[in-house]
């Protein structure tokens, strides 16, 4: 977007507190809508809301795994691990931050276009698209796996609404999604400014930490009552296949802090954008100290039992009081945080995903028209990939980790030694080789272990 397009109000911001955009700059976005600040009145996101948006978009299905990470790596190396990525994405978004302001652009696509080109960009837009839509359709799956249950694995796992009122065609699948998706995604979806969000993504981080909550209060009962023994600190290794299992677990803490996709966004909506880096560290933080606090406790809970997805083990009895009422209660705060992420997901995906259609419209939020077809559009797809995908885990590893790692160390760390603006140290640049180094090899590991995993499937008779 060029500065003719924007406001006076606007433009008076963007000279405070940003550095002005140049009309005549060469590749940056033109006539996008992240770059402008779009609606009348509004005074700038706040503080508070601008780290609740980001949480959320940190905190999704990728909570459950970490867990299963515990049980590979041991508790010790584990939570390190967790502490290592968080300042890993820290550096990562203060890459991005710097040669934002050095550059003048106000995008994630901007940075990209700054130091690649045309190119550069396109290839972030599809990277977002991709994770993206591969990442709601896997929170839409989860959400109607524990509203309606599941048969992907051969054998009928009941559903919440299914154990309350018994098997209906009101409880099953694919009406519970239509209801899910017109009475909660599809309003969400209409909000024009990613601040609109903040009430939803406060609450969708609260009913984050009342499953670790839940958890903890579980693993304490059964401390007290010896009825679970204290975990592994360290990883047990005995031969060199336990060596190599101990690299499964990166693609998922590699994967577990994406947010890059909507600095830029919320960015762009605060009053004062020197609060940014407060905002992401204030952000990681919070999302490192319920990725640290589910891991300890979830992994003491269910030892070396611990599911990949974990929160398939609160499906069976607990073996303490009101079992049956805990596990329904830490399912169902899990499927509405998963319902009131998807909306600030889904706000980078219509973004992105009109970046790469309509490169030289006007803003998206002017164009009621086309906002509209983008976002039902969308929203079609991503229910039908629901609906008609069973389970589709193996392949959001092999797309979606892998756009998802260019999204968050890829990318910032091949714009850092491009260094378009001439303003990388030399600690900058061996970082971001580390970067691209380690997300290349999880990467390499993690379509490694699937392919095998499902080779060997298709050769073991009881899968067939």
């Amino acid at each position: 977007m060029t500065m003719g397009s924007l406001t006076v109000g606007n433009e008076k911001k963007l000279q405070k507190n940003k550095q002005v955009v140049d009309e005549n700059a060469p590749l940056l976005p033109s006539k996008r809508a992240e770059d402008a600040d779009h609606v009348d009145g509004f005074s700038g996101a706040s503080f508070a809301g601008a780290v609740f948006n980001l949480s959320t978009t940190i905190v999704g299905a990728g909570i459950m795994a970490l867990p299963a990470t515990m049980k590979v790596l041991g508790l010790g190396p584990g939570i390190a691990m967790i502490i290592f990525f968080a300042f890993l994405t820290e550096a990562s978004i203060n890459m991005l931050l710097r040669y934002t302001r050095a550059g003048r652009t106000v995008s994630y696509g901007g940075v990209m276009g700054d130091a690649f080109g045309r190119i550069g960009r396109i290839l972030l837009q599809i990277c977002v698209v991709v994770n993206n839509v591969g990442v709601l359709v896997v929170y839409m799956i989860i959400i109607g796996d524990v509203l309606s249950g599941t048969s992907s694995s051969g054998v009928h796992h009941s559903g919440i609404l299914e154990g309350w009122f018994g098997e209906h065609w009101w409880n099953g699948r694919a009406f519970v999604l239509f209801v899910t998706t017109v009475v909660v995604f599809a309003p969400l979806a209409c909000f024009k400014r990613v601040d609109s969000l903040r009430f939803t993504s406060a609450l969708s981080v609260g009913l984050a930490v009342v499953f670790v909550v839940i958890t903890a209060g579980i693993t304490i009962i059964k401390l007290i009552n010896g009825s679970i023994a204290m975990p592994r600190w360290l990883p047990v290794i005995t031969d060199m296949a336990s060596v190599w299992k101990l690299f499964t677990v990166v693609p998922v803490l590699v994967t577990a802090y994406i947010c890059h996709y909507n600095v830029h966004t919320i960015d762009n909506e605060l009053d004062d954008s020197s609060q940014m880096q407060s905002i992401v560290r204030t952000s990681l933080g919070l999302c490192s100290t319920v990725y640290i606090a589910t891991s300890f406790f979830a992994f003491l809970l269910f030892g070396d039992s611990t599911l990949d997805d974990v929160l398939a083990n609160f499906s069976t009895n607990l073996g303490i009081p009101y079992s049956s009422l805990l596990n329904d209660a830490v399912r169902v705060s899990y499927a509405v945080h998963l319902m009131l992420v998807f909306p600030i997901v889904f706000f980078a995906l219509r973004l992105n995903l009109d970046g790469l259609l309509f490169p030289s419209s006007g803003p998206l939020v002017l164009d009621d028209t086309r906002f509209a077809l983008i976002s039902i559009g969308l929203i079609c797809i991503i229910y039908l990939g629901a609906n008609f995908i069973p389970s589709i885990w193996d392949a959001f590893q092999f797309t979606g980790a892998t756009a998802a790692v260019c999204i968050g160390y890829i990318f910032p760390a091949a714009i850092t030694l491009r260094d378009s603006q001439k303003i990388a140290t030399k600690g900058d640049k061996v970082l971001s080789v580390f970067m691209i180094v380690l997300a290349v090899l999880s990467n390499a590991v993690a379509i490694y272990s699937n392919a095998y995993s499902l080779f060997k499937k298709s050769e073991d008779p009881t899968h067939s």
